[in-house]
């Protein structure tokens, strides 16, 4: 295996259990990202400040990060744009039909040892175990 840190994943995966628990404990929300976001668009004006608030820390927080160490989030994506958008939007409808993300349901849902999220969550990491084999071992490219 490559690239393993078991520390650094250790302390990533920590914090984002105590920002989880901080946002059910003090707001009485899941973290899910992708109703937050979502929320953004449709949700009353009450319920906007926190949901941005949320999503600037989650981006401040990656941009902190390679201010910090410049090599920490790879190198960048050797795909076009077009394929970026592409996945993107395949991950938005996977989230939609899922009702609820991978940090919904795969961090908050199991932590609350939701039967729905347990298979979700197993579905999302079948899913990106069998494209990285498609992309990796000859599958269509």
């Amino acid at each position: 295996m490559q690239n393993f840190t078991p520390l650094p994943s250790l302390v990533g995966g920590v914090l984002i259990g105590i920002a989880a628990a901080a946002l059910l404990l003090f707001n009485g929300r899941i973290a899910g990202v992708s109703g937050i976001v979502a929320g953004l668009a449709r949700q009353p004006r009450e319920e906007k400040a926190w949901r941005l608030l949320f999503v600037v820390g989650l981006l401040s927080g990656g941009l902190l990060l390679r201010v910090v160490d410049r090599d920490a989030l790879g190198a960048p994506p050797k795909v076009s744009v077009l394929v970026l958008g592409l996945a993107g939007l395949l991950v938005g409808v996977g989230a939609r039909a899922a009702r609820g993300c991978t940090s919904g349901h795969g961090v908050c849902g199991n932590g609350r040892l939701s039967t729905r999220s347990m298979l979700v969550t197993a579905t999302f990491i079948a899913t990106g175990a069998l494209t990285v084999f498609l992309a990796h071992r000859g599958g269509p490219s």
